[in-house]
């Protein structure tokens, strides 16, 4: 599957059922002697956040559990979640 495939797909959270995005919005972290792709890097898209530190959301490609024609299931563990940026 191409990249395009997969970059209008929604991002869903299987613990909890919460959207996280599209995978169109993220960043990849991409290993530089394999050129694997290790993780996506989901920016914070809240409107609430302004004026504060934004919250990016740290997605390991092994977290991917399924991926369907409308979604992409994934399983995150809470400590690995969330990441400050500036």
């Amino acid at each position: 599957m191409r990249l395009s495939e997969l970059s209008g797909k929604e991002l869903i959270d299987l613990n909890n059922g919460e959207r996280l995005g599209l995978v169109g919005q993220a960043d990849l972290t991409i290993h530089e002697h394999t050129g694997s792709i290790e993780s996506m890097i989901l920016p914070s898209s809240s409107f609430l956040s302004i004026g504060k530190k934004r919250e990016e959301i740290v997605i390991p490609w092994r977290a991917i559990r399924k991926v369907g024609p409308e979604m992409i299931i994934i399983e995150l563990r809470e400590q690995s979640k969330v990441r400050d940026s500036y």
